[in-house]
């Protein structure tokens, strides 16, 4: 690790063998982690299988996908198309608060600006929009999405890159 992670995590590029271990941690952020945010039925809709679709591995394998991992274990990832939308950002329900998606989102960024790219997009959860906004997103107008037909709130966020953080 380097300044600013937490014990013992490490951040690496997503490898096909991670694609189950990364949709157990899509899973439990949805269905545990999104409790107090989205009802049953949303989180269903949202994540409906707790296998992973067929083209789970080449979503991940297409984008810029970084995983965070502790014990030798996946905690965490987070998947940037090459537009700059952040397509997939979810840790595990224990590692909210542990510096986990800091250390993946600064990664990411840095990971972009590396590409040239100059802005990033997203469609940020309910549960996600407070921790990107903490990070400079802004936008956050309020959509429904309709996923296996149920509307599930959201919000279109973007942030500029500059070349520095500074």
């Amino acid at each position: 690790g380097g300044p600013g992670l937490s014990a013992g995590l490490r951040i690496r590029a997503f490898a096909p063998g991670d694609a189950a271990d990364c949709h157990r941690v899509f899973w439990r952020a949805v269905h545990e982690g999104a409790v107090a945010a989205y009802s049953t039925a949303e989180r269903a809709a949202w994540a409906p299988d707790p296998d992973p679709p067929p083209d789970w591995g080449s979503r991940l394998g297409d984008g810029i996908t970084l995983v965070a991992i502790r014990k030798a274990a996946i905690r965490g990832f987070m998947t940037l198309g090459h537009d700059g939308h952040l397509d997939l950002a979810y840790v595990l329900p224990e590692e909210r608060g542990q510096g986990t998606a800091d250390a993946l989102l600064a990664a990411l960024e840095a990971a972009a600006r590396a590409r040239g790219l100059h802005w990033l997009t997203t469609e940020a959860s309910l549960v996600a929009r407070p921790f990107l906004e903490r990070h400079g997103w802004c936008g956050a107008s309020r959509q429904s999405v309709i996923r296996n037909g149920v509307a599930l709130t959201n919000f279109r966020m973007h942030k500029p890159l500059g070349t520095s953080d500074a």
